[in-house]
């Protein structure tokens, strides 16, 4: 039966503040079998991994930087000093492999080292059941084409690295390694059901056009032949000085942009980043000529609700008990709800009655949905849970 704890520390010491929170995780865990480990950009990583090495021993560690705050059954957790959270579990029917590595040359080729070493390090030469994963806000999406040159479509969970101010300051660690630019994995063996809803929670509205014109794989220069910035001001009413430079992260947060999938079954968020002088968009996910693009929109009111409305999905999928619950939830819409993040805890725990959770704020995320591809988007949740 898998067993999981959840605990965290905001000790101004970082390495107690690992050593505290990973003490705590570990509580009747007869052997961890993986630590989820998230700390913040304001905490020495490096002392933290160390603080929670003494007490997790070698049991596989894998994590990132989260923006400004965890939360847990506890509330929202953060500090002035840092903060760390663990998720640990415990399954003695499970086994886990956990690989991470710089970008290197090829983020692809990274992708395919991360897979093989995985599986090496769980004790397998076959596929895993599911995997982790998680990755510097880049090239997400070459990193996951990697890995599944290796072991074919297996679902995905996870999401981006990320710091408090979008300055690239956020970390990704294993055990042995710490670094900015790259990604990290961990492969699942196991016959229990993991479950998995990737949603944006965004209502789709009836403004959209074909992206005309791309720059690189991420910069939105054209839609239906207009600058990018031009006609997203013609579809939201926007002033043009709110969509220059950074002004345009926090702008388009209640009004993003969308992409179907092939299957029309999900719509990945696409989430303007940075206004450029030219009128063309910084995006955080790739782009594809040709294809059509979406202006969604939600209040606040249902970015909150978005989190219970998901959680209840989630239990909806799941056919047994449910061990444990890891949320990824994005940092800019964590940005948009801002000081109402409480209410975001409260819809959490109700739907989680008591199982343990953590939830992350990322800035990219990642899942699959009804026999779709495994994809990356911004904006997003993406909840999972595992089964006992």
């Amino acid at each position: 039966m898998l067993k999981s704890n959840v605990a965290w520390s905001t000790n101004e010491n970082s390495y107690e503040q690992g050593k505290e929170t990973a003490a705590k995780a570990v509580v009747d865990l007869v052997e961890t079998k993986v630590a989820f480990l998230y700390t913040s950009v304001d905490s020495d990583v490096k002392q933290v991994l160390e603080g929670a090495k003494s007490e997790l021993g070698t049991a596989p560690i894998i994590g990132c930087t989260s923006s400004a705050g965890l939360i847990t059954p506890d509330g929202f957790i953060t500090g002035e000093k840092g903060f760390t959270g663990i998720l640990a579990l415990g399954d003695p029917d499970l086994k886990v492999g956990v690989a991470g590595a710089e970008r290197g040359n090829d983020p692809r080729e990274t992708g395919r080292k991360l897979a093989k070493e995985a599986m090496k390090n769980a004790g397998k030469d076959c596929v895993p059941a599911y995997f982790y994963m998680v990755a510097s806000p880049a090239e997400e999406e070459e990193y996951i084409k990697g890995i599944e040159d290796i072991v074919g479509r297996v679902p995905i969970f996870g999401g981006s690295a990320a710091d408090n101010t979008v300055e690239g300051k956020w970390s990704i660690y294993t055990n042995d390694k710490i670094f900015s630019d790259g990604a990290a994995v961990a492969f699942f063996y196991t016959d229990k059901q993991m479950g998995n809803v990737f949603t944006g929670e965004y209502n789709e509205t009836t403004n959209s056009g074909v992206i005309t014109k791309i720059k690189g794989k991420r910069t939105l220069v054209e839609i239906d032949g207009v600058p990018a910035q031009k006609k997203y001001a013609e579809w939201t009413g926007v002033k043009a000085k709110d969509l220059k430079e950074s002004n345009l992260l926090t702008t388009t947060v209640t009004k993003p942009l969308g992409v179907k999938d092939r299957l029309g079954d999900l719509i990945a968020i696409r989430h303007p980043m940075y206004g450029n002088k030219d009128g063309s968009m910084n995006i955080g996910a790739n782009l594809a000529v040709n294809t059509a693009v979406i202006q969604m929109e939600a209040s606040v009111d249902e970015l909150i609700n978005a989190t219970g409305n998901t959680m209840k999905e989630l239990n909806k999928e799941m056919e047994g008990d449910i061990g444990a619950y890891l949320l990824i939830h994005c940092g800019g819409r964590r940005l948009a709800i801002g000081d109402r993040v409480g209410e975001v805890v409260k819809q959490i725990k109700k739907e989680a009655k008591g199982v343990p959770f953590i939830g992350v704020f990322t800035f990219g995320e990642y899942g699959v949905k009804d026999h779709g591809a495994n994809t990356t988007g911004g904006l997003m949740l993406s909840f999972t849970a595992f089964s006992k």
